[in-house]
């Protein structure tokens, strides 16, 4: 198959409709978010046995929920091939299902592993959408407890969002692959622009069914996907009339270089960014994300982890 597809932003910032429109090309399937790729990539190294990656295939859910089964898969796998050939197999065959050549990814989670992402797809052609941090984090922040994991890294204020935000960006950003940066607010009010330079840049063919995204979705039917269904629509959400000053410009002390890099507007923008304040905020949640993702790698790699995710059935 072509090149993988591989949307990157962090989460709230519009990645699912980008996804939707994306996933109506008549050539690339991107299925609803993934979440295996990272867990199996940590429990199978470089190189899988292949009898226990089929195996742990039948431990995710979301390849039920994709209409695969483990056995669907078992075909395309051979001896000596890599681990990030072995996953791509599971897309492949989404995407054959789906009656397209070609397959992609959307998973916001996986922002925190982008370097074990590069190694897994070494000729992936990413797409990085990047939305206005302070209208993220009032997205994020309305979520319902627990609805976008629980870690000891998780943002609870907008400050904390702001370290995730800047830290994430500025981490795809250093990608070294066929890469291609977009703003969200572009895509909501310049369309077709947009989706074009996706196109070009992903060697996909332009098509007009790629703007008509507003029909019967699976992400359409759930809460926080609602606004799916509705044509591109800027100012859902506007930090400078729902976000309190003191957050706004907490906010801005985190990521204010980011921001202003990206032309977003700030409230006080001859300041120095990060702050002191903000340089803390950093650090804590580099901290916080880094003690998290090694335990949680950890975890995927002991029998605990088989223990807790039974075969289903």
């Amino acid at each position: 198959m072509s090149p993988p597809v591989i949307v990157l932003g962090v989460g709230r910032s519009g990645t699912t409709l980008l996804r939707v429109m994306l996933d109506r090309n008549s050539e690339l399937a991107i299925p609803y978010e993934s979440f295996f790729v990272v867990p199996l990539a940590r429990r199978h190294g470089r190189q899988p046995r292949l009898d226990d990656f089929v195996d742990d295939l039948g431990r995710f859910y979301q390849l039920y929920e994709w209409g695969i089964a483990p056995e669907d898969v078992r075909p395309r796998l051979r001896e000596g091939m890599t681990t990030g050939e072995a996953i791509a197999a599971v897309f492949e065959v989404y995407a054959e299902r789906e009656g397209k050549p070609r397959w992609g990814d959307k998973t916001p989670l996986y922002m925190q592993s982008l370097p074990q992402l590069e190694r897994l797809f070494p000729d992936a052609t990413w797409v990085h959408l990047v939305r206005d941090g302070r209208d993220a984090a009032l997205s994020f922040l309305a979520l319902p407890e627990g609805f976008s994991g629980k870690t000891w890294a998780q943002p609870r204020t907008a400050a904390q969002f702001a370290a995730r935000w800047r830290t994430e960006i500025l981490a795809a950003r250093r990608i070294r692959g066929h890469y291609l940066e977009l703003r969200y607010e572009d895509l909501v009010s310049e369309p077709e622009r947009e989706l074009r330079r996706v196109c070009e840049h992903a060697s996909l063919p332009w098509e007009q069914q790629m703007l008509d995204h507003t029909g019967v979705s699976e992400v359409a039917k759930m809460p926080e996907h609602r606004n799916i269904a509705r044509p591109p629509t800027a100012g859902l959400r506007d930090w400078r009339t729902e976000m309190s000053r003191e957050d706004a410009l907490a906010f801005e002390q985190v990521a204010g270089d980011v921001l202003r890099g990206g032309g977003y507007e700030l409230l006080d923008p001859d300041a120095e960014y990060p702050t002191a304040r903000g340089g803390l905020e950093l650090a804590r949640f580099a901290t916080l994300s880094k003690s998290w993702n090694a335990t949680a790698a950890a975890y995927q790699r002991s029998p605990l982890w088989r223990r807790s995710h039974p075969v289903l059935t």
